[in-house]
């Protein structure tokens, strides 16, 4: 394979996952819960700055996830800023991109993240297998009541 090869490669797999990046993030912001854990692979992780544990699964975040919307959570918009994909390899890659989320629960709030999302090739197409979510450092979330 030639350097030429190499880089068209790359440059495949880096759309590839911008546009699977964008379906993630278009079906959270809507509150598309179906879809939305539909791009995760059944035994990805999770690490969320507001979560004690890491989530060892799809599942189990489902389950917190309608923990969540029984208390009252929804979101209400999800804008993805500055995304990059580092390719690893023709069937692995990482996301990282500047989260702006609106959700309401109990009031409606602005969250600031940073988030880092792995994603692998699957015979059914690209899928995340590990997420991690961080507050952006020297934002605060902003608060107003609903």
């Amino acid at each position: 394979m030639t350097e030429s090869d190499k880089a068209v490669g790359v440059d495949i797999v880096r759309n590839e996952v911008l546009d699977m990046s964008a379906s993630l993030v278009y079906a959270y912001g809507k509150h598309d819960t179906e879809a939305y854990f539909a791009g995760f692979a059944a035994d990805a992780t999770f690490v969320f700055h507001d979560h004690p544990t890491v989530i060892s699964d799809r599942a189990e975040y489902e389950t917190i996830w309608r923990g969540w919307e029984s208390e009252g959570m929804r979101v209400l918009s999800c804008q993805s800023l500055d995304g990059a994909v580092q390719v690893l390899d023709e069937d692995n890659a990482i996301f990282t991109h500047v989260v702006r989320t609106r959700v309401t629960f109990g009031a409606e709030v602005m969250l600031r993240e940073r988030e880092t999302i792995v994603f692998h090739r699957y015979a059914q197409g690209w899928l995340a297998v590990h997420d991690h979510l961080s507050a952006e450092p020297g934002e605060a979330n902003e608060t107003s009541e609903s």
